[in-house]
Order: C-alpha cells, then sequence, then structure tokens
C-alpha cells in the first residue's frame, strides 16, 4: 500500500533511521507498525494478530505482556529510577544480578561488566583482552579471530567482527587485528564427497594455519556464537567445536562465548555452551537476560582475570571503562526478575517438552519444493529457499526470493526475518505446541504461495 500524505507512516519515514532496511526503496513501502503485544502475538494498528516467529529480534522470551516484569520494572522505578556504578557506587540491584549470573557460569567466573546490548558487550570484550595482554607484558597479543557470516555487533569494533560483507562494505571496516576464518556451514561450504567430520577437521587445519601463519604470540582470542544467528540459524556440524577448541588450546588462545542470541534456554540447555561442549573463557549476554523489556548486556569474565584488572588500576589510577547505564538499577532489576521467572516455570523443561514438535515441523518444511535445507536445535530454526534442490543452486540476491517469503509469511499471520534466502524462526520461549502448530501452518501457507509467485515469475530459471 502506498504511504499516505501526513499518516504516521509518513512521519515514521521523514524521522526514523531503520537499521537493516533498504533506505532507498523504503519510502514506497512503508514501514510495517505494531501497535500492541500479548504473549506470543503482535498487533498491528487495524488490530490484525501475527504470531511473533523471531521473538522480536530473537530476544523477547517471555512474549509480550509478561505481567511480572511490568511489575518489577515499575517498583524499581518507584525506588530508584537511576543511578550509576562509577567511582566505587553501586546498588543493590547490580549486586544481586551479577552475583547470580556467576553462580550460572560454566566456567569460574570473577567479575561482571554491564552494558546496555548484546554490541556493547562484545566491543567490551574486545578492549578487556586487549587491556589484559598490555597489562600481562604480551602487547603484541591482540588479534582476534572472528569468522566469515559471524555476527557479534555493530560498533565499529564489533561491527569489524562481523564476517557479512554489508557491514563492511562503505564503513572503512574490518579494522586492524581482526581476522576471519571459516565458516561452519556444512550444507553450503563442504567440497563435493567430503564428510561431515572431514570437513570439520579441514576448517580446524586452516584455523590452525592462520594462527601459524600470523604466528601465534600474535593471536588473543577466538570469538564465536554457538548458533551462527544472523547468518541465517546455521548450527556447527558435531565435532566442529570440539576440534576448533583442540587448536585454540594448543596455542593458548581466550574463547570468548557470543551467547546473546543463544543464551537463557534458547537450545534446550541454559546456555549454548552446554549443548555444544564449549568450554570458554568469557561470555557476552543481551538480549533474553531481561527478556529485551529493558535493554542490559553483560560481560562475565574469568576470574583470573581480576588480578590484571586490579593491577591495571595500580599502572593507571582507575579502570578506565564503562558506560552512563551500566549497571543501570531499571535493567538490573527486570533481568533479576526475569531469571527468577526462569526458575520458577522451569524454561529449560519447558523448552525441552515444546522443541521435538518445534524440530519435527521445521524438518517437514525440507519436502517443500522451495526448500533446500532445514536447520535448528531447541526453540531455533531457519530454511533455506533454493531455486534447485538437487543441485543447491541458489536464486540470484536481486530476486529477493527470502524476501518473498517473509511477506507472504507475515500475509498469513507469522513474522519471520529473512536473512538472505533463509527464513529464521525463533519464537518467545513460552510458545504453546498449538501455537507451534499454528505458526508452521502458517509458514507453509505462506511458503506456496511464494512457490507460486516464483512459479509465474519464471523466477527458478532466470
Amino acid at each position: 500500500m502506498p504511504v499516505l500524505p501526513n499518516s504516521l507512516e509518513a512521519r515514521d519515514v521523514a524521522s526514523v533511521l531503520h537499521p537493516y532496511t533498504n533506505m532507498a526503496s523504503f519510502p514506497q513501502s512503508g514501514p510495517f507498525l505494531v501497535d500492541r503485544g500479548e504473549g506470543v502475538y503482535v498487533f498491528d494498528r487495524d488490530g490484525n494478530g501475527y504470531i511473533e516467529g523471531m521473538a522480536g529480534l530473537w530476544c523477547t522470551s517471555l512474549g509480550f505482556n509478561e505481567k511480572e516484569l511490568i511489575e518489577a520494572a515499575t517498583a524499581q522505578m518507584h525506588r530508584l529510577p537511576f543511578y550509576h556504578v562509577f567511582g566505587g557506587k553501586g546498588h543493590e540491584s547490580a549486586i544481586e544480578l551479577a552475583e547470580k549470573l556467576k553462580s550460572m557460569m560454566p566456567f569460574k567466573a570473577g567479575k561482571v561488566s554491564f552494558c546496555g546490548s548484546g554490541s556493547e558487550a562484545n566491543d567490551t570484550q574486545v578492549k578487556l583482552v586487549w587491556y589484559y595482554n598490555n597489562i600481562m607484558g604480551r602487547p603484541q597479543k591482540k588479534k582476534i579471530i572472528s569468522r566469515i557470516k559471524a555476527y557479534h555487533g555493530v560498533t565499529v569494533a564489533t561491527a569489524s567482527l562481523t564476517g557479512l560483507p554489508h557491514l563492511h562494505a562503505d564503513w572503512d571496516l574490518p579494522i586492524a587485528n581482526i581476522l576471519h576464518t571459516d565458516c561452519p556451514h556444512y550444507y553450503r561450504f563442504a567440497k563435493d564427497g567430503e564428510s561431515e567430520s572431514e570437513f570439520t577437521t579441514r576448517l580446524a587445519d586452516n584455523l590452525d594455519a592462520m594462527i601459524q601463519r600470523e604466528g601465534p604470540d600474535t593471536i588473543a582470542a577466538f570469538i564465536a556464537e554457538p548458533i551462527m544467528g544472523a547468518a541465517g540459524v546455521l548450527i556447527p556440524p558435531a565435532d566442529y567445536f570440539e576440534k576448533i577448541q583442540a587448536v585454540l588450546e594448543k596455542y593458548d588462545i581466550l574463547f570468548i562465548d557470543d551467547e546473546v542470541i543463544t543464551g537463557f534456554a534458547r537450545t534446550g540447555n541454559m546456555f549454548g555452551a552446554e549443548t555444544y561442549g564449549l568450554r570458554p573463557t568469557s561470555m557476552s549476554l543481551a538480549k533474553a537476560l531481561s527478556s529485551a523489556y529493558v535493554p542490559i548486556g553483560a560481560v562475565i569474565l574469568p576470574e583470573f582475570m581480576d588480578e590484571a584488572i586490579a593491577e591495571g588500576s595500580r599502572r593507571n589510577g582507575n579502570f578506565g571503562h564503562g558506560f552512563t547505564y551500566t549497571g543501570h538499577p531499571l535493567g538490573c532489576a527486570v533481568a533479576l526478575k526475569t531469571l527468577e521467572l526462569y526458575e520458577r516455570m522451569d524454561i529449560v523443561g519447558r523448552v525441552r517438552r515444546v522443541m521435538p514438535l518445534f524440530q519435527k515441523r521445521l524438518k517437514k518444511l525440507g519436502d517443500h519444493p522451495l526448500v533446500g535445507e532445514t536447520r535448528g536445535v531447541g526453540l531455533i530454526g531457519a530454511i533455506e529457499l533454493v531455486a534447485d534442490k538437487t543441485t543447491k543452486r541458489a536464486f540470484k540476491p536481486a530476486q529477493g526470493v527470502g524476501l518473498l517469503g517473509q511477506k507472504w509469511a507475515q500475509a498469513n499471520g507469522l513474522i519471520v526475518r529473512a536473512i538472505g534466502d533463509s527464513l529464521a524462526l525463533c519464537p518467545p520461549l513460552i510458545i504453546t505446541e498449538e501455537e507451534i502448530d499454528l505458526m508452521f501452518d502458517r509458514l507453509e501457507r505462506g511458503l506456496n504461495e511464494t512457490d507460486g509467485q516464483v512459479t509465474r515469475e519464471g523466477l527458478r530459471s532466470a
């Protein structure tokens, strides 16, 4: 529909810069405006309901109207709407949240650094790795290895870690000391006849060769998401991380675990680290930490860094990092209540009860004529649309078939996210089996209508 003059849509087009949006075509298409939410649904201004199959942006784990989170926020606003943690000051919510997160870690945790987002968390990780090595007398040990197709944020440093071309083009990125190794997507990057085990061995060997080429004494850390969400929900082969970690341990390289998407039961365990047998040095959290009700992120550091951080203060006078909103009482209070709710409702058990149906319905979509691959774990998954299932031939990017799939899903009352020609699903963790069935029914109808348009317009042969 055209954007009407003086409408709310027109005001949006004139004033709001939308992330990850084609700002050239956006004035013609206009925004999709959401008015309210309830459970796993959001509603537009005409009252039409949509299953939010992406939990917003992989984040609204407890749905869109959890009363206890609203009450926790309200109570904190009445008690202490803001205070900071600079200069040794603090407040109870930050202390309790830091203690709680430390107790949940799959490694011996030290200090917790709070921030406002996953991007800020990973940016803090970069700074702390550099800082730590300077304090330890290793100023050359600064390079951080990420992966092609990884997503770690959009700050200057984290967009550099991100391995997606559109986050680098025209941004003068990546910056120095950031490297990218192979993407572990077997479907797209395995060689002909290569088994999954042979594929992962090759990737580990390539990582080893990169480290040797660059110089092991220059490599500080490796950063990885257990599942590569913004790459299209790329699931690592079973033995991938074990082989990669062997290489990291061989060269004494820190392992930063980016759990911004996978943290808090998304994969059927509290953290993706448990699902994939990770042995991380540190962890980044955000999104479901507060069910996205309030912006908050956290970096959980290893205990062995505590003394280096103290030594840095002896050398420089203080610890020179932090944000105005570090440990914001509102974010901490809502996060604490979120973690309390996860425990009370046994969120891991709840996900484990419904994820077999989610994965069954997801896998069944592999029979659809448009779908080349289905992939998922827990309550996260994706389908990859292809022009030819046998050869895996992709559609041309300019055809925008993934966006067609997203459009037709939404026309059938389901919000998914097109990542290239993959359609991602990551519903709120409170979704029921009945709602899972309804979600996939709507997706199947959307796929059928997408296939009809692809056929009518001859896009498979174009």
